[in-house]
This record gives C-alpha cells, structure tokens and sequence, in this order.
C-alpha cells in the first residue's frame, strides 16, 4: 500500500476481485470481534448487576444476541467461502489478522504525518 496516496488511490491499484475479498474479509473480521466484546461487555454487566432483576435480564440478552452474531459470523464465513469458491474467489487467504493490523498502523501513521506537515 502506498503511504501517501489516498484509499481512492489504494482501490485504483486492484482489481475489482481483490477490493471484494478484502472488503468481505475485514467486514467478517470486524463483526467476529464486534460480537466478542459484547460478550465481554454482557459479562460484565452480569457481574455488576447486583442481583437487580432487570439489570440480569439486559445482561443475559447481550451475551445471548452476542453469541447469536458470533455464530452469524462463523456461518457467513463458512457460506462466504462456498459461494466465493463456486464463482473463483478465495475470500479465506485474506483473512489475516497481522495483515489488517500493519494496514491499519500504516494509515495511522500516514494520518499522523499529514497533520504534521
């Protein structure tokens, strides 16, 4: 990825299969760890509810819709990885979470010198 040029400029270099892949692989990634914290969070909500009646109930509902979108998620990337397979498209090997953080780092530091210079 070039540093300094734009996301414009950074979709202009792939093709229109690669900006799919890596558009359909961040979005699974992103919403496996979306649903993730939730469980942290209705965890901890559980935790400090006290004993309240309703305070147990909102818990219990976030950790029960975090795990339905944790499954949801598995299940998109399972059905994700057949449909891509049957029209040539090999979503999983994008899928690279070391890869998605140096991609991020990379346009932090890019924001950060454009707002030094």
């Amino acid at each position: 990825m070039n540093e300094t040029g734009s996301i414009i400029e950074a979709a202009q270099n792939y093709d229109i299969v690669e900006i799919i892949n890596k558009g359909l692989a961040y979005a699974i990634i992103i919403a496996g760890l979306l649903s993730v914290i939730f469980i942290f969070i209705g965890g901890i909500s559980f935790i400090l509810s006290g004993g309240q009646e309703e305070k147990i109930k909102q818990a219990v509902g976030t950790i029960r819709y975090a795990i339905i979108g944790l499954i949801v998620t598995v299940l998109a990337v399972v059905i994700v990885s057949t449909v891509g397979k049957a029209m040539g498209l090999d979503i999983i090997k994008y899928i690279n979470f070391s890869e998605i953080i140096q991609t991020v780092t990379e346009i932090g530091d890019s924001g950060t010198r454009d707002s030094l210079d």
